[in-house]
């Protein structure tokens, strides 16, 4: 049987292979103790990013996090609506070997099928209270809410995102069921064994210590609860490496320096992570192939007259991250930048 990292590693090399994207974590006999993160091979809190400038504090993080949400919200829904995730497409090879998508789907589309595809996936069939951790505009509490007929809790750092939110809920006729809050995902404010759905939908790339993130995760799961991490990782190392190369850790400082991201790890360390917590049922995704299109379609609308006037009435902070988008889509193309998915559920 092959070790988990070999998995990963054919995962990596052979995305077309359906099966292979979407194995079981098979139990390992030794817990990795120390994090592979793209900067060193010390303790992850410990880690500094690997380019010139100093790895920003937590509070730094937050504070910038929430401003640079706070300035670039309104403009990502004027263009895209309350979704803001990456879509899923259809994609297969042509005769020549290239990628392109099988089904033709509005971006929109596009990110409702992301939200239904996780869902499918992780074998959620119903639902009665979830909390979506990084929530944005609670486009994904609002949709899985009336799915399943479940009340919803989302928690974000941006008070323009948790504001606008409730509004369109209301709107939609959701106040009473969809909640949003400013919250910091490392301390979140919910009781022990709460949720028995724990969504995180692209947030998980933000957060300064993951170990204490995917902590709170499943601090508030109920026993038998299901926790769902989709997020950005870098690809996992091959065997002796120790990090990754010049090259690849500064594009992710240039990446992590305009979102506000703190150090990137792999699909394996949170792995580690949900072992520890002793969760069961791990499986993990590589749905890469699946987001490539996103970004492109992101610098396309970016581009366009209205995506251009509206970048330079909402400043400095998202003009800089829409400088950095071709180097998001450089990530996915090379296999640099992996999009994973993680879930397990909570012992009971």
């Amino acid at each position: 049987m092959k070790t988990f990292a070999g998995q990963q590693r054919a995962l990596n090399a052979n995305r077309t292979n359906q099966d292979q994207r979407h194995i079981v974590c098979p139990s390992r006999g030794k817990r990795i103790q120390r994090f592979r993160c793209h900067a060193s091979s010390k303790e992850y809190e410990e880690v500094p990013r690997s380019g010139q400038l100093p790895q920003r504090s937590r509070d730094v993080l937050n504070k910038g996090i929430a401003a640079f949400y706070d300035s670039s919200t309104a403009l990502w829904e004027d263009m895209w609506g309350d979704h803001l995730h990456h879509g899923y497409y259809d994609v297969s090879d042509d005769d020549q070997g290239q990628e392109q998508q099988t089904r033709k789907k509005s971006n929109r589309q596009a990110q409702v099928d992301m939200i239904d595809n996780v869902l499918s996936w992780a074998g959620v069939d119903s639902v009665k209270s979830m909390v979506d951790v990084g929530c944005g505009l609670g486009g994904s509490s609002r949709h899985i809410a009336k799915k399943f007929g479940c009340t919803a809790q989302g928690i974000t750092l941006s008070p323009y995102q948790a504001r606008r939110g409730n509004e369109i809920s209301k709107a939609q006729g959701l106040g009473s069921e969809v909640e949003l809050r400013v919250a910091d995902a490392l301390d979140q404010p919910f009781e022990d064994n709460t949720f028995d759905l724990v969504w995180s939908l692209e947030s998980g790339e933000h957060m300064p210590n993951k170990k204490r993130f995917v902590d709170e995760l499943i601090r508030v799961a109920a026993p038998g609860g299901r926790v769902i991490i989709v997020t950005w990782c870098h690809r996992v190392l091959d065997p002796g490496e120790e990090t990754l190369t010049v090259e690849e850790t500064t594009l992710l400082d240039q990446i992590c320096d305009a979102y506000y991201l703190p150090q990137w790890c792999s699909v394996d360390d949170y792995v580690s992570l949900f072992e520890s917590q002793g969760m069961e049922n791990i499986r993990i995704a590589d749905w890469s192939r699946e987001v490539a299109p996103f970004w492109g379609q992101v610098i396309k609308s970016a581009l366009s007259i209205q995506g251009m006037v509206g970048l330079l009435k909402s400043g400095w902070k998202t003009l800089r991250g829409a400088f950095v988008m071709p180097l998001m889509a450089k990530g996915l193309q090379t296999g640099l930048v992996r999009f994973v998915l993680i879930t397990g559920t909570k012992q009971k």
